[in-house]
């Protein structure tokens, strides 16, 4: 069962997130601190007890925006030490989750928090530490066989409601977006940011799933960091060398490896 630090400057969002993480049969127990120099004297004083000890902490929830030392930059202390305790971010923003995941987060939760989507974070949390996700035992009851292990769950962030659309979450709230609008994908880490017409929008899926699951949409791999729509190119530039495209106003690199069977595909497609 977790031990866990909620770290929240706003203190009904605070009470909110310790609330629900008490309610959660694998968490053993959730103390709050409502600022960074506050957070950083408990974790502290957790690292100095060992994981044994009594004030020891295995996952912080860590807010990002707060007055003094921002989530992030708590982060990156505790990744001095020799044994952190894991990280957590729950914030209303979702632009720092390519920093959150290069600093090791297990999860990056968006405000307001829905309770299924704290569950699956601490259910990460409990996998990546190798803590059982079953409720204890009542004292009494008879112990049965163990129960077998469900299979892991897909992302709750992000998932596909049907063939023609793709979820995405932003502070709570689900959005579908039709895979059509779609003109390329581009790579962030263990996320990938969606481009349509509109604006764009960031899921936890790696581009190398969305290549596998959209190939026979029309959308082809260009280059490590890119998926395209084929449709949406424009246009296909060859210069000193180097090749690109122009998807609507941005201009995409192609990489070598990818740039031959681009150059097919689309003398097939305009041969038609």
């Amino acid at each position: 069962m977790l031990r866990v630090l909620a770290v929240d400057d706003e203190k009904p969002l605070l009470e909110e997130l310790l609330y629900l993480l008490r309610s959660d049969p694998r968490v053993r127990s959730a103390e709050g601190a409502s600022d960074s120099t506050e957070a950083l004297r408990r974790v502290t004083r957790a690292l100095e007890s060992g994981p044994d000890g009594a004030d020891a902490i295995d996952v912080v929830f860590l807010d990002i925006h707060m007055a003094g030392l921002t989530g992030l930059d708590i982060a990156r202390l505790l990744a001095g030490f020799a044994r952190p305790p894991l990280i957590v971010f729950v914030t209303a923003h979702e632009g720092f989750a390519v920093q959150a995941f290069d600093l090791k987060a297990v999860d990056y939760v968006l405000k307001p928090v829905r309770p299924e989507r704290l569950a699956e974070a601490v259910r990460r949390a409990c996998a990546q530490l190798g803590r059982a996700e079953e409720a204890p035992v009542a004292a009494g009851a008879a112990a049965g066989p163990p129960a077998a292990v469900a299979p892991r769950r897909p992302e709750v962030t992000v998932a596909d409601r049907a063939p023609e659309q793709i979820a995405v979450e932003l502070g709570g709230v689900t959005r579908f977006v039709a895979i059509a609008d779609i003109a390329y994908v581009e790579a962030q880490g263990d996320y990938a940011r969606l481009h349509t017409d509109e604006g764009s929008h960031l899921v936890r899926i790696p581009v190398s799933t969305l290549e596998e699951r959209w190939a026979a949409r029309g959308f082809v791999r260009i280059h490590r960091r890119h998926l395209v729509a084929l449709a949406r190119i424009d246009e296909l530039r060859l210069d000193a060398g180097t090749t690109s495209v122009r998807v609507g106003s941005a201009e995409l690199q192609v990489s070598r490896r990818h740039a031959r069977e681009l150059r097919d595909l689309l003398m097939r497609q305009a041969t038609g």
